[in-house]
């Protein structure tokens, strides 16, 4: 075994000692174009160092059980205050130091897992339990190795045998052959995830840059041509696919869910709704699911570059078999605009805005801001008396769509004012004379409505142009573009904030969000992240601005039907169990918990708990009468000739039936419309 370590412990440190250079290379071009691009730039100094230091401690160590507390010692007192020089003078040799310390731990790491896996486990010792909702101090020493790892795969194995009934006494009942089959299923995931870590391919090299570039803000990254290519395609409605979608069944294994009958999946004949994946190859490496994070996961199967996939599979518990697929361009059903009509004696007319998706190709007209114009018209044949526009958990996507969205629903005027990082400040406006659509408009907001989205809907805000109803948003007020490092490269690219946006008042939602006019909970409030959640988020501030805009209509009429809105609320049960759900939620998650003993009773009543909230959370419905939701005229017909859509469809249908902000949203259109 100490062969084997010092032969691999020796071929990284050559191949690490050929790839410093070139690290220190890549991290100096991200600094340059930093320094002289970025919306904030600062000094690479001993604040960058700890921020990249402690990040890439987390990323390797997440539980804090794998370096011992000598080696983390060791390293912090190498680099922690020190990694900012070693980067300004080429030396990334650092890098290599960490990783091979790394490897050791993940090596001694697996063998007491094999160690483990064929001795006793005692489930009758006294013992206890604790969860960190944070990051704790790495408190690992080498004599406690074999004790951390067995406490943490007791638990496992626990938890494991709790999950597979609601009857206790049948547990303990039956709880050698139950624990029997979950050990060596838990036991062999996990070092099969340890076997993972040490035959991947890629280094730290890429965590190291985006710790880098995430110093001076959250949304500047580092990007591979493979990572840009799978961004750039996330903004457009249309990209290769598999044609199938997946979930987590109760036993964590990843299920085949849904198969779309125009992709590639369904068309080779060979796979069903309910298969199991069991790996996944893109021809150059092959991932364990069961042993694999779910991102690694996500990135074999959505990544652009993976063009040709093989699935191994199972079904109904058989033989393991194999499907290539090759990946089609497809319509992203969850990625494009749709619309439905509310209600039949005053209709009012819904639209869904996923995402900011672009038309990339400057072709189709594929873009956002067109499909949205399309639907408008075909609502306002059926003569629409107001409209929903729905951002909620819309994260954003092209500026340049919600620019040119925002101007087809304001008359004229300015939008927002961009300023660069030489303070240099330009003015945004309207790129259309006119409206769309002239009617009264309630815009869904929450707290993954993000960016671009952001931008839209405070224009309209400030514009006395719709109603906010929902959730304040995350907070984004930056534009980011993508960059080469250099003019030679095409695979080394930086994704980099170059513009901070503000509103005409001069005032901006940066790191706060944009507030509704009516506030309403949602589910998770307490637990979403928010740009504010961001320990380098750019800081609020204003501008002084002597604009002039024109606001649709009276900010005085707004106000009103806005505090009308809130009183009608103010003891709607629906609302009120979401803060009685989310104060359960918060208790859960963020509040410190008692230590918890290692028993089967203590864990399955845990069990019990988390179950009971999470039925709680999916079957809790809305009181409100059903609301009566269907397709516009020229939809109802485009579903005669494209009856394939009509699964989602009807699903989309059934989800707005009962949707508590929209029943609200209606509410408010037909008050403002009886206020006129």
């Amino acid at each position: 075994m100490k062969k084997v370590l010092l032969a691999f412990l020796l071929m990284t440190n050559i191949l690490f000692s050929q790839n410093s250079d070139k690290t220190c290379e890549i991290l100096i071009k991200i600094n340059t174009l930093i320094q002289s691009e970025h919306i904030r730039p600062k000094p690479v100094d001993d604040s960058l160092s700890v921020y990249v230091f402690d990040n890439l401690m987390d990323e390797l160590d997440p539980s804090r059980n794998i370096f011992f507390k000598s080696e983390y010692d060791e390293m912090s007192k190498n680099y922690r205050l020190n990694l900012d020089d070693l980067i300004l003078k080429g030396d990334c040799s650092f890098l290599s130091d960490i990783k091979t310390k790394y490897i050791n731990g993940l090596l001694r790491t697996k063998a007491v897992l094999e160690k483990i896996q064929v001795g006793p486990i005692h489930y009758n010792t006294k013992d206890t339990i604790r969860f960190y909702k944070k990051a704790f101090t790495f408190y690992l020493k080498k004599e406690d190795l074999e004790k951390v790892w067995l406490k943490k795969i007791r638990y496992q194995i626990l938890d494991d045998i709790a999950e597979t009934s609601n009857n206790l006494d049948s547990l303990k009942l039956n709880f050698k052959s139950i624990e029997l089959q979950s050990r060596a299923i838990i036991l062999s995931n996990e070092i099969c995830r340890i076997n993972t870590l040490l035959e991947r391919k890629d280094t730290q090299q890429e965590n190291l840059y985006n710790f880098f570039c995430t110093y001076f803000d959250p949304h500047t990254a580092y990007f591979s041509d493979d990572s840009k290519s799978s961004f750039v395609a996330s903004l457009s409605k249309e990209h290769f696919s598999l044609g199938v979608s997946l979930k987590l069944n109760e036993k964590n294994e990843i299920i085949i869910e849904e198969l779309d009958p125009n992709g590639p999946a369904f068309q080779t004949g060979q796979i069903k709704k309910g298969d199991q994946i069991v790996s996944i190859s893109n021809q150059k490496e092959t991932l364990q699911v069961s042993c694999a994070s779910l991102e690694s996961v996500s990135t074999m199967i959505l990544s652009e570059s993976n063009k040709k996939i093989t699935l191994t599979l199972k079904r109904n518990s058989g033989k393991n078999f194999e499907v290539y697929i090759e990946k089609q361009i497809m319509k992203d059903e969850d990625n494009s605009v749709y619309s439905f009509i509310i209600g039949r004696d005053i209709k009012i007319g819904y639209i869904k805005i996923p995402s900011f998706y672009a038309d990339l190709d400057e072709k189709d007209r594929k873009g956002c801001a067109d499909d949205v114009a399309r639907e408008v018209m075909k609502l306002e044949r059926d003569n629409i008396k107001g409209l929903v526009i729905d951002l909620i958990n819309n994260g954003g996507g092209s500026m340049e769509e919600a620019i040119r969205l925002s101007g087809m629903f304001v008359d004229y005027g300015p939008l927002s004012i961009v300023q660069d990082n030489k303070q240099d400040r330009s003015i945004i406006n309207d790129p259309y004379r006119g409206l769309i659509y002239k009617g009264p408009i309630v815009v869904l907001i929450n707290s993954n409505t993000a960016s671009a989205s952001e931008f839209f809907a405070s224009i309209l805000q400030d514009y006395n142009r719709a109603i906010l109803l929902g959730s304040s948003t995350l907070g984004k007020a930056t534009m980011q573009t993508i960059i080469p490092l250099d003019e030679n490269t095409t695979t080394d690219f930086l994704k980099i904030s170059i513009n901070k946006f503000y509103r005409v008042t001069g005032k901006s939602h940066q790191n706060i969000g944009v507030k509704p006019d009516v506030i309403l909970p949602e589910f998770y409030e307490n637990v979403y992240q928010k740009e504010s959640n961001f320990p380098t988020a750019i800081q609020n501030d204003s501008i002084i601005t002597l604009l002039k805009y024109k606001p649709y209509i009276k900010r005085s009429l707004i106000d009103k039907i806005a505090k009308n809105s809130s009183v009608r609320l103010a003891d709607n049960y629906y609302f009120k169990q979401i803060k009685e759900i989310n104060s359960k939620i918060d208790e859960m998650i963020n509040v410190p918990k008692a230590e918890v003993p290692m028993t089967l009773k203590a864990i399955f009543e845990q069990k019990i708990n988390r179950n009971k909230l999470w039925t709680e959370i999916n079957t809790f419905n809305d009181q409100n009468n059903p609301l009566d939701v269907y397709n516009s005229t020229v939809n109802q017909f485009l579903l005669g000739v494209y009856p394939a859509e009509k699964t989602i469809n009807q699903y989309q249908i059934d989800n707005l039936k009962t949707n508590p902000y929209l029943n609200e949203a209606v509410h408010i259109i037909n008050e403002f419309n009886t206020s006129k």
